[in-house]
């Protein structure tokens, strides 16, 4: 894309006092408009320090409280990368989400919350589902387009997809042979619902793809132009 791109691998032992230096380092930096922190970090580590020391307008992966209450609103810079991505397969597809039940299986920070906040925008009845939720399966069977971003590979059975949904698989797990697989079973799934993403080559690209999106929105607030 012609984007620069810097990476700083630290060494594992590297201190909060030295972490929060180079992000405020790269806050500074007019050359640098995105940053992002792969997490998690080593366990001494405070990621929520970190994220929160991040400039939001650089943001990129839009976890810092100030863009996360803009999404909230509805009045956002950057959307989460993952959400955003399955927002724009739904476009691309042309697949109304108003109206529709809309089930997401997961409350992360990074995927479940704001998925379910972007569903709700755009006028869907969303369902948060989580390790707590009783019934599980009769919820997800509802759904209209369902949302799977638990973390466990094939979790999403047949019997929890109502003939003709929508499935988006979030997850990239590894099977019992090691193989890369989403948290839907896809092969008992796929002839029961209308569409299904794969894993991998499904959400993955969206998500690169929407990162690439934030850093050149993130270049143009910084540089005032539209």
């Amino acid at each position: 894309m012609g984007f620069k791109s810097e990476e700083y691998a630290l060494p594992a032992e590297t201190t909060q006092e030295e972490l929060l230096a180079l992000v405020e380092k790269l806050n500074d930096k007019a050359d640098i408009n995105g940053i992002l922190v792969q997490l998690p970090l080593p366990k001494h580590l405070d990621d929520k320090a970190v994220i929160e020391a991040i400039n939001p307008q650089k943001d990129v992966d839009a976890f810092h409280a100030v863009n996360v209450g803009k999404i909230m609103l509805g009045e956002y810079d950057f959307l989460p990368c993952t959400p955003a991505g399955v927002m724009e397969m739904l476009h691309s597809y042309d697949i109304q989400v108003s109206g529709k039940n809309c089930v997401v299986i997961g409350r992360s920070n990074i995927v479940g919350k704001p998925m379910a906040m972007l569903l709700l925008h755009e006028n869907g009845t969303v369902t948060i589902c989580h390790s707590r939720t009783q019934n599980l399966a009769e919820v997800c069977a509802r759904a209209d387009i369902l949302v799977a971003a638990v973390g466990k590979p094939k979790f999403v059975t047949a019997d929890m997809v109502k003939e003709g949904a929508v499935v988006i698989d979030v997850g990239m797990d590894r099977d019992e042979n090691g193989k890369l697989c989403g948290d839907v079973d896809f092969e008992n799934v796929k002839d029961k619902c209308s569409y299904i993403t794969p894993v991998p080559g499904g959400v993955g690209p969206m998500t690169i793809a929407t990162l690439m999106k934030n850093t050149l929105k993130a270049c143009k607030l910084q540089n005032g132009l539209d």
